[in-house]
Order: C-alpha cells, then sequence, then structure tokens
C-alpha cells in the first residue's frame, strides 16, 4: 500500500467505509490480547449478571480499530499524532460494526490532517471521534 502524501489529500475527502464483523472469537481474544481480563469481555453469563444482555468489545479493541482504519487509508509512512474518541453503544457479538470518516482540516505548515470518524452497529454510534495524523509531504 503506497503512502498518501500531505498535497493529495483535502479537506472533505471520504475514507472507505470499513465492515468489522463482530464475532465471540473476536471479542474475547481481543480482550485478552489486550490484558483486559474483566468477565464482561468473555464471560456471558457474568456479563448478564452484571446487566449486560452478552460480553462486549472493550475500549482498547475499538483503540485498535480505529487507529487501524485511519493507517490503512494513509499508508505506512503516516503518524499518528492525537486519538481522541468517546464510547457510546455498545458492541454485541453477532452484529457488525462499520467505521466511516473524513478529512476535517488540514494544517499544511504542521503537515497534519485531522479525520473525523465514527463507528456504528445496529444500536448506534460505537465510537465517535478524531484523529490526527502527520502525513509526508
Amino acid at each position: 500500500m503506497p503512502t498518501r502524501r500531505l498535497g493529495s489529500v483535502a479537506v472533505g475527502d471520504a475514507l472507505p467505509p470499513l465492515p468489522i464483523p463482530l464475532t465471540r472469537t473476536l471479542i474475547v481474544a481481543t480482550a485478552i490480547a489486550s490484558r483486559d481480563y474483566q468477565d464482561v469481555h468473555h464471560d456471558p453469563d457474568l456479563a448478564k449478571k452484571r446487566g449486560s444482555p452478552d460480553i462486549f468489545m472493550n475500549i482498547l479493541t475499538t483503540n485498535g480499530f480505529v487507529g487501524r482504519y485511519v493507517t490503512d487509508w494513509t499508508g505506512p509512512d503516516a503518524l499518528i499524532r492525537k486519538i481522541d474518541i468517546r464510547l457510546g453503544a455498545p458492541n454485541y457479538p453477532g452484529d457488525t460494526m462499520t467505521l466511516e470518516g473524513s478529512v476535517t482540516a488540514k494544517d499544511e505548515t504542521a503537515g497534519t490532517v485531522e479525520i473525523s470518524l465514527r463507528g456504528h452497529n445496529r444500536l448506534g454510534d460505537h465510537v465517535t471521534g478524531k484523529v490526527v495524523v502527520t502525513l509526508p509531504a
């Protein structure tokens, strides 16, 4: 994948949508990989006892998918400078989270672009926020 360059990016450019199937295995494996052993991320019975209809994705996984979404678009030579996200509706197994975004600001002097994004599922917005990346000239 080639690296996107600052000169080729304009405010309003849309990133392609990224649908992510939310399997039980994905939710459990990514919680364990991020060393998040909270039972609500791997034990359906305990998650239900705590008031959730099922296990749900942890924030570290969401943060990772946000970073992947942006770097899949920018290419390997971009550098993430800031991720500012807010969680909303949980990601449960059997659903799909679709990430969508667009360029909302560009700073030629700093060599950065800001990408506003959202990841939504059947319950609504799971994640919303902004990512700032540095792109090569």
